[in-house]
């Protein structure tokens, strides 16, 4: 059972401003092909390794075609999405995260992995401060935050990308990838899972402005 100390500590990286006690560590990860380098704090998601949801996604998007345009790495944290995708693909990449340990981390790790002049790192609650439109707008939601976030930052998106623009997200079957897959599929009128692995669902919409409203 947890304790609330425990509960505290693991909802804490979807907070503003953590206050735990830092701790930073480094590790070595390699995604899409190449060989990263991140360096975590307490007080941000899976400070330890790259999570497990996160790699499924990535390995995920060679089933897709990406059209050419800004990415969006929506809950960055420390920004291993951000950093891997803008660093496999050479795409402009924006990366958000209502978390700022977390996204001063996502700056220092786009600086060390070579890509801080494709990327763009700032704060920002769901797309409260997002104005641009993407051709990719890619998410691992987190789930303790609550079902309203989670179904905010997929329903939203649809006003967050470019026609045939695309958006993928993570979820876990037992953490509510079946309720995700229907709202995906009210909002844009379409959604397929691109992927599977233990567990994990890799659902794709796209943006069609001729039948979405």
């Amino acid at each position: 059972m947890d304790t609330s100390k425990e509960k505290i500590a693991g909802e804490m990286y979807f907070t503003a401003n953590p206050n735990s006690e830092h701790h930073y560590q480094d590790f070595d990860f390699d995604l899409l092909g190449n060989h990263l380098r991140f360096t975590t704090d307490s007080g941000v998601f899976s400070k330890s390794t790259v999570d497990f949801g996160t790699r499924t996604m990535l390995n995920a998007l060679n089933k897709t075609t990406i059209i050419s345009g800004k990415i969006l790495d929506l809950g960055t944290g420390y920004g291993p999405v951000g950093v891997a995708v803008a660093k496999y693909l050479q795409q402009p990449v924006d990366m958000t995260d209502v978390n700022e340990r977390a996204l001063a981390l996502a700056r220092k790790n786009a600086e060390q992995n070579g890509v801080i002049g494709l990327v763009n790192v700032f704060q920002s609650d769901i797309y409260a401060n997002v104005s641009d439109k993407y051709a990719l707008i890619l998410a691992n939601p987190p789930i303790r935050a609550g079902k309203s976030v989670v179904t905010a930052m997929l329903q939203e998106s649809i006003h967050y990308l470019l026609p045939g623009g695309k958006l993928i997200a993570v979820l876990q079957k037992k953490q509510g990838a079946p309720s995700a897959q229907k709202n995906m599929a009210t909002v844009f009128g379409n959604v397929k899972v691109i992927h599977k692995d233990k567990g994990y669902y890799i659902l794709e919409s796209t943006y069609d402005p001729t039948t979405n409203v």
